[in-house]
């Protein structure tokens, strides 16, 4: 019997619906011999005003975000601040620390767009499923760029822009970056009742803000809400206002969805947890 505690289920795009960006930072790092979580370490220790936070609200265009991308992953002295706080808040060793790091924001942020491109299967068939309840509203929360056009590519990309990276147009860049289909492809936005994207309301994860105004414009209450995040800081806000939250790591869609189904009351997973099981053992 399907559960009428809840009326909404509330999905992160980026690590839970499509595959994580977090791969390509992971795989950046093993190349360059950076510390593991070291970049998140440095996205995250600039606070509501790093690039890319800014950038997720749509408050700069793309070449000014790069630019500010690459001088704030290329601080260390910031970055093994944050790093030996990181490692002592999860009481583990301190590896060696870089003294120098000279990363282009915009070579890894490419990297991280085209990763996210793959649509998770589990997650993807899931949706369909509660769609066809036709119960819950299906809602994408989502910190994204969908603001990105040929005006904001524009906007910033100034003689130094053009001299760094010659013969750049927007056509150019939108298929550097995986976007060719748009930055959310149409295909994914019908998946959902509504999507809501941080960088068209000038809003962000794990503001408060965000979240209450994605609740008001569904006409939903916190509390009548599932949401579905791969990060633990945006699901503390959640709890925080009220939301039930799932926490969806790597690899572990078909776990995060059994616990989903149990909660509607719905089968999520029939078909998935065989093949996930078979996958793993290869």
């Amino acid at each position: 019997m399907s559960s009428r505690k809840f009326k909404a289920v509330f999905f992160d795009i980026g690590g839970v619906v499509v595959q994580s960006p977090l791969l390509a930072i992971r795989e950046y790092e093993n190349e360059h011999n950076i510390p593991n979580n070291y970049i998140n370490c440095l996205i995250t220790g600039w606070g509501s005003q790093g690039a890319w936070q800014k950038f997720e609200r749509g408050e700069i265009p793309l070449f000014a975000f790069y630019e500010q991308f690459s001088q704030e992953l290329s601080d260390v002295d910031k970055g093994n601040k944050w790093y030996v706080r990181y490692c002592e808040k999860k009481k583990i060793a301190c590896p060696e620390l870089p003294q120098r790091l000279h990363i282009d924001g915009r070579e890894l942020f490419g990297r991280m767009m085209r990763t996210g491109q793959k649509l998770d299967k589990y997650v993807y068939e899931a949706i369909l499923r509660i769609r066809a309840a036709n119960y819950w509203r299906v809602i994408a929360l989502t910190n994204n760029y969908s603001k990105v056009d040929a005006t904001f590519l524009d906007l910033g990309l100034e003689t130094r822009h053009l001299e760094r990276y010659p013969g750049v147009t927007l056509e150019s860049e939108l298929k550097f970056l995986g976007w060719e289909r748009g930055i959310v492809p149409p295909h994914v936005r019908q998946l959902f009742d509504d999507f809501v994207d941080s960088s068209e309301v000038g809003m962000r994860k794990p503001e408060h803000r965000f979240y209450i105004f994605a609740c008001e414009r569904n006409h939903v209450q916190p509390h009548e809400v599932i949401f579905l995040d791969d990060l633990g800081l945006n699901l503390k806000t959640a709890q925080e206002l009220g939301m039930e939250t799932i926490h969806v790591p790597i690899g572990g869609a078909v776990t995060a969805l059994r616990t989903l189904g149990d909660k509607l009351g719905i089968n999520l997973t029939e078909g998935s947890e065989t093949e996930a099981g078979m996958l793993s053992k290869l």
